[in-house]
């Protein structure tokens, strides 16, 4: 009943939202009660007893299903979709009065419906239906990207739904040949847990097969290099909020599914999922660490940075063991609550300013203290300085790796890493600092932004220092499902 209640959640602030029509504050405030219910009852799902006792919760006759992995997943994306939709409330409305937008009623209704094909993401148990759900998300958010309705976010949209498109076509050629071997094995059903224990009687070919695809697939939609140049454009047009989404969350729906499949294949002896793995998720990070060196846009920086943390997520999973396991778990509950709060102070700058352009804004602390401060916390954080929560989650990838004798590889991702760093901090520094280039109209952020940036930013900070043993207990048992 839990799990099903999540799920209806947002829909039926979606249909409010619609049934309200033109009255944009009651649908912002439909969206708002049932994001913070939905925000709850994650919390509950993934820190109550049920999940406690069973490790696994099941719902609608084992349509839908909840493990610790999929409750680390669902809990980040409630609270994301809460954080992001305080924020819209003043950021959709400031954009509407200054570019003269409508359809603000129209936003909250595919706000709350995208946020519903997210969350379904982790609770589906049936792998055709998760298949269905992660399309469902690009589908149910390209109006979101496009929503300033100008020539650059139109393109950016139009790019977005078809690469993604194409990238599904190859994650359903390899869901196909996935059900092929399972049905060829002549046990299990087409679930996650199914598949898990069907595993060793599945032939090797059908799984190596079904997993290079799906890691095609998925990881367009992950924003893998070099299957990403979607990613970009769509962070930098899509409203900030919808970025939040988008790269503090969306994403790691995409990597889920990838991740849900090397339990699958450790069975097979010298299974090439490991090393595929650390190679797409190499490539993706060294890449996005040169790209961040000369990026122009402080949107595009922050959409290069999930790129890069995709595939330090990618690698870590792929060395396999314990430690690094764990090490995957914490980036990505890192990523999620960090990079939300980036483009949160992207939002606020950018209604601070009126533009993207990195050269253009200087002195940002001195023009809005809340803007400047927040952006400087956020590159922080999103760059890896300690004792921000990505500090400590990266410092364990490396350490697992170096004390599983993978020095190349830890090597080439410690040198990713750092360069990634100094791009980010050299263009937050530029904007953060210096004499603003002219004199600009005071601006005081809407309040629910502010607020949203304070609740976010609790977080970012907290859990760089103090992780409470129930959170480390969802973490440790999250590694866990990822296998041996």
């Amino acid at each position: 009943m839990e799990l099903s209640m999540v799920l209806l959640i947002p829909a039926v602030a979606a249909t409010l939202a619609g049934i309200f029509g033109n009255r944009a504050h009651a649908a912002a405030a439909a969206t708002l009660i049932g994001t913070l219910a939905a925000f709850l009852l994650s919390v509950h799902i993934t820190f109550g007893p049920a999940l406690g006792v069973h490790g696994r919760i099941l719902g609608l006759a084992g349509w839908l299903s909840c493990d610790y992995l999929s409750a680390l997943v669902l809990l980040l994306v409630s609270f994301v979709g809460f954080t992001a939709t305080l924020f819209s409330l003043g950021y959709i409305g400031s954009a509407v009065k200054a570019k003269g937008l409508a359809g603000t009623a129209r936003y909250w209704v595919r706000y709350n419906l995208f946020l519903l094909s997210m969350l379904a993401v982790p609770l589906l148990s049936q792998v055709a239906m998760v298949w269905i759900a992660v399309e469902l998300t690009t589908l149910l958010s390209v109006f979101l990207v496009g929503f300033e309705d100008n020539p650059e976010a139109l393109e950016a949209a139009w790019k977005y739904v078809v690469l993604t498109c194409m990238g599904a076509a190859f994650a359903l050629i390899g869901v196909l040949i996935l059900y092929w071997g399972l049905r060829t094995s002549g046990a299990g059903e087409f679930t996650w847990a199914g598949l898990t224990l069907a595993g060793p009687r599945i032939q090797p070919a059908f799984l190596k097969t079904a997993f290079f695809f799906i890691l095609i697939g998925f990881g367009t939609k992950a924003g893998l290099v070099p299957l990403h140049t979607w990613l970009p454009d769509a962070h930098s047009q899509a409203p900030s909020p919808v970025c939040a989404l988008l790269s503090g969350v969306e994403t790691t729906t995409a990597l889920y599914v990838i991740l849900r499949l090397l339990p699958v294949l450790t069975w097979i002896p010298g299974h090439p999922a490991g090393t595929w793995s650390v190679s797409f998720g190499l490539i993706s990070a060294g890449a996005a660490a040169f790209l961040l060196l000369q990026v122009k846009d402080y949107k595009r920086l922050f959409a290069f940075s999930t790129i890069e943390h995709m595939g330090i997520i990618l690698v870590a999973a792929g060395l396999g063991g314990g430690a690094a396991h764990l090490g995957a778990t914490y980036q990505i509950m890192a990523h999620a609550v960090t990079k939300s709060f980036c483009f949160f102070a992207a939002g606020a700058t950018l209604l601070i300013t009126g533009t993207r352009k990195i050269d253009t804004v200087r002195g940002l602390i001195r023009t809005s203290p809340v803007a400047g401060i927040s952006l400087m916390l956020g590159g922080l954080a999103i760059a890896g300085a300690p004792p921000f929560a990505v500090f400590i989650s990266e410092f364990s990838i490396i350490k697992a790796g170096l004390a599983a004798g993978h020095y190349v590889i830890i090597g080439l991702l410690t040198l990713f890493i750092a360069i990634a760093f100094c791009g980010i901090m050299y263009q937050i520094n530029k904007m953060v600092f210096g004499r603003p280039p002219e004199a600009r109209a005071a601006y005081r952020l809407p309040a629910t932004c502010a607020a949203a940036l304070a609740v976010a930013a609790i977080p970012v900070v907290l859990l760089g220092v103090f992780i409470p043993a129930p959170l480390h207990h969802v973490l440790k048992l999250a590694a866990f499902a990822l296998g041996r």
